[in-house]
């Protein structure tokens, strides 16, 4: 298992290696924490990380990625991204997450020349091929290399190669952005990203590690969980605390998701002409 991992590792270093300075897109997450270990191992001061910073974007997420690039070692930079000014954004009509990219990488196009950078990496890994994920088509439109998939590293392996550099996060719990909770077809605001973040932290207050709460129309919320913390709040104490405090929180309906935590359970609603516009393109 070991020498595995450390092939894979060598792997993904002589992928960076050839490139001419690098932007690494650092969320705060596994994926990204592990192409930015390795472009630092591959180029040292030509490997830079930039961390966007929106509302959509948790506070935790910025504060992980400060101090995970301070622990790699690596130059990091916040970078504010204005993806909430664009309706084609807001308008949620499943897409979304195109024009988030979008915004994104045309934010860190403009950086390159006075960071002396060519590349900008992110960190997508194989896994992701077999999703609904809009951003890659965004990504291939300007360049942006994945250096994960290049190697052919999957969420497994990525995890894997955190463990091995001692990265801190190896066994983080996915953290998409708060935009993500929200049911197409609901418009994204800004108040909306921030109350959805409270409730969250309000979850994981309650020793809830992995949690989302998706929002649909008419303010419900469906809470999903991993199956062994559903129980938790079944507790009558638990469940009335979480009900009031949601509410004050303007929600108006509150359900707990019997089916459990699932990565993307809202692409189920996003229509099939949305769908196919970006899988005929990938």
């Amino acid at each position: 298992m070991q020498t595995l991992v450390s092939s894979n590792a060598l792997k993904l270093i002589s992928i960076i290696k050839n490139m001419d300075g690098v932007v690494v897109a650092l969320s705060g997450g596994v994926d990204s924490a592990v192409v930015a270990k390795a472009a630092l191992l591959a180029l040292g001061d030509q490997a830079i990380a930039i961390t966007a910073d929106s509302p959509s974007v948790p506070r935790h997420d910025i504060e992980a990625a400060k101090k995970l690039a301070a622990t790699i070692g690596l130059r990091h930079q916040i970078v504010l991204t204005s993806e909430f000014d664009n309706p084609n954004y807001t308008k949620n009509a499943g897409d979304r997450c195109y024009f988030c990219k979008s915004e994104l990488y045309e934010t860190i196009l403009k950086k390159l020349s006075e960071l002396n950078a060519q590349i900008i990496c992110s960190g997508a890994n194989q896994d992701d091929l077999g999703d609904y994920r809009p951003g890659l088509q965004a990504a291939k439109e300007r360049g942006i290399r994945h250096p994960l998939q290049e190697a052919g590293l999957g969420k497994k392996e990525v995890r894997e190669l955190a463990q091995y550099w001692n990265l801190e996060v190896w066994d983080k719990p996915a953290s998409p952005c708060l935009s993500s909770r929200i049911a197409p077809g609901v418009a994204v605001t800004t108040e909306r990203t921030a109350r959805i973040e409270k409730a969250e932290i309000y979850l994981k207050s309650l020793g809830l590690r992995d949690c989302r709460v998706r929002l649909h129309h008419d303010e419900l919320v469906r809470i999903e969980l991993l199956f062994e913390d559903i129980a938790k709040l079944a507790d009558p104490e638990a469940r009335k605390n979480l009900s009031e405090y949601f509410h004050a929180l303007g929600f108006r309906f509150i359900t707990l998701d019997m089916d459990g935590l699932r990565s993307g359970s809202l692409n189920s609603l996003v229509s099939l002409e949305v769908m196919k516009k970006y899988q005929t393109k990938s």
